[in-house]
């Protein structure tokens, strides 16, 4: 009987030490935090509430802080490239179904991954580029594409060829490029 007690232990333990191995580390999904003045642009390090249009913050393994997007197209771009490495843990968009396209965020984040995003519209984002604009709601998606134009579709549904597509982006900035 205590050999078997001893085999049954010997299997138990071996399948707890191979589970381990594939199991990957579970990480707490961290809330949203107020976007303020010192939110710089991960990619343009521009600051964030300078440029109108919806945000996008996203929370990396490791990191304390989220990385900032003046455009939501500039973060799902983050999660498309092969380069960026970093598990993301949460991603946060604004949910424009309340928002004024020129005022900043005041809480209103929600997951991208349950955002309804209307693409294709005449509306561009805050870095002058056509913009993938977030909804928590398909009521008031619908209504931006009455009023915008661009179709409603699901985070897992935005083309990647939108997202990464060169694009012409108009000079805002009045001076010639030098």
């Amino acid at each position: 009987m205590t050999r078997r007690i001893l085999a049954a232990l010997v299997v138990a333990i071996g399948a707890l030490t191979l589970a381990g191995c594939w199991e990957e580390e579970i990480v707490a999904k961290p809330a949203a935090i107020k976007l303020t003045r010192e939110a710089a642009g991960h990619y343009c390090q521009m600051i964030v509430l300078d440029h109108h249009g919806p945000k996008a913050q996203i929370h990396l393994a490791g990191l304390a802080q989220p990385i900032w997007f003046t455009q939501i197209r500039d973060a799902v771009a983050f999660t498309l490239l092969p380069e960026e490495t970093s598990k993301v843990v949460a991603f946060y968009v604004t949910d424009m179904s309340d928002a004024a396209w020129n005022a900043a965020p005041s809480g209103n984040w929600i997951a991208a991954e349950t955002a309804l995003f209307v693409i294709e519209s005449r509306r561009r984002g805050g870095m002058g580029a056509p913009e993938a604009v977030p909804f928590g709601n398909r009521a008031a998606a619908d209504k931006f594409v009455s009023l915008h134009g661009g179709r409603v579709v699901a985070f897992d549904r935005i083309p990647e060829d939108y997202i990464l597509a060169p694009v012409d982006v108009p000079d805002t900035h009045g001076g010639a490029e030098g």
